[in-house]
Parts: structure tokens; sequence; C-alpha cells
């Protein structure tokens, strides 16, 4: 996976300098990612999502959550590789909830890792994320594919831990589908808290961009619009860190 040419002019480019975050509508999104390599493959990539274990280190005792997780390694300019399997750790300062542990969280299947789908993804959002930052570098990547599920009388929660950096510098999280789901509104504030903006993602490819180090953001909780069908939210995490 190599990093594709970028315009110039670019407008979400720019959004993200200027604000800290961005709202890219599914249209726009799927263009940027088929620009880098093709999306063969999409089908399959969002079923991945069906073979989902529990996420086991919820803290709330919540069952409402299913995880699997990836690390890849990019150098300057050069290609994306799958790194070994290794755990997720955030401190206590940017997850209260969940961070001070290793979290070994299930690995991504090795078809959907190698696949032209999350190859399109990562290479797009590092071309985008290496134009906001104004060099080259080489980054340790991890990708989270998240199932929140949401049933009667039980509200999903996509950000359990609510308000939140990741301690990272980029984050993309992109709507793989929702079925059957009300509400997931991303809010996203200022360092202070004050809130910058709002938006939820509700079509495959809408995507909410994040410059980790100047927001915080969050997900409201998620409910089934039948409470008598099941319901879920799925959701990409990628997120870029300097290395």
């Amino acid at each position: 996976m190599s990093t594709p040419p970028s315009p110039a002019g670019d407008a979400l480019v720019e959004r993200l300098s200027r604000d800290g975050y961005a709202f890219v509508a599914a249209a726009e999104m799927r263009a940027r990612l088929e620009a880098a390599t093709p999306l063969t493959g999409w089908e399959r990539f969002a079923a991945s999502w069906n073979d989902m274990p529990v996420d086991a280190y919820m803290a709330d005792g919540g069952r409402y959550r299913r995880r699997r997780h990836a690390v890849f390694a990019a150098a300057p300019a050069g290609t994306i590789a799958r790194a070994p399997h290794q755990p997720h750790y955030q401190s206590l300062a940017y997850n209260p909830l969940h961070g001070g542990i290793e979290r070994w969280f299930e690995p991504m299947a090795d078809d959907v890792a190698a696949g032209a789908s999350l190859a399109a993804i990562l290479v797009a959002s590092r071309a985008l994320f290496e134009r906001v930052a104004g060099a080259v570098h080489a980054w340790h990547i991890e990708t989270h594919q998240f199932r929140i599920e949401a049933r009667l009388g039980e509200a999903g929660q996509p950000t359990p831990e609510g308000l939140h950096r990741d301690g990272v510098d980029y984050v993309l999280v992109l709507l793989v589908r929702r079925r059957n789901i009300r509400r997931g509104t991303t809010r996203i504030h200022d360092l202070d808290r004050r809130l910058l903006g709002s938006f939820t993602l509700t079509e495959p490819f809408d995507a909410a961009l994040v410059h980790d180090a100047r927001v915080y953001h969050a997900v409201t909780p998620v409910e089934p619009a039948d409470p008598a069908s099941t319901a879920h939210r799925d959701v990409l995490v990628v997120t870029f860190k300097r290395c």
C-alpha cells in the first residue's frame, strides 16, 4: 500500500487544518477511497462485522460492544504493512474508563486486513493526514472494527468513556453500516470543552476526521428504531500516531 498524490487546493485538507475536525459525506469519502485503490470486495468487508466477538474489557459491565483490532506500520512515503498482533493501550489520562491496561482484542481476520477495501482506507487517509501534518512521517496505525448493539431497555454506547481524546495524532471514523438505529450523533468540543459542532453518520462511507490534539469527541448512545428488531451500528476507527 503506497501513498497516491493528492490534488492541490484540497478543501477537506483546508477544513481539517482550520477546524481540527471535519464531517465527510458518503459520496465524497467513497470517491476519495476509490481514487486511492479500487474498492473491490466492499460487501465482503462490510459482512466481516457479522463475525465479531464481544469486547471483554467493558468496565461498565456492558455486552453491547463487539470488536476486532489490527496494527499497521507505515514507513515515510513507503508501504503500509500489517504489524504483529499486539495490545491496544491508552493511558488513564486519555481513557479514564478503560485506560491503564493492555487490552488484547481478537485480531482482524487476515483476509479483511489484506483486502482491497482496507487498503483503500489506509492509503487514502494517510495521504490526507500527511497533507495536514505538513510532512511525511512514519506512522503507527491502529484499526478497530466496532459493532455497537442496541436493544429495548439497553442503549448501546459508542463512547462509554464520554468526551475524550485518543492520545494519537489523527482519527478516521468511517461508517460501514447502520441497521435499525436511532441517534448516534458525533459531538466535537474544543480543548475548553465548548461544543464546536455535531453531525450524525447515517450512510455507509459517511466519515468523521479528527485532529486529536486539538479537539475532544464523543458519540451519543444509540437505540433501536424498532424495538422488536435487531439494531447495530458498525464503524471502522483508524488512528494515526507519528513514530
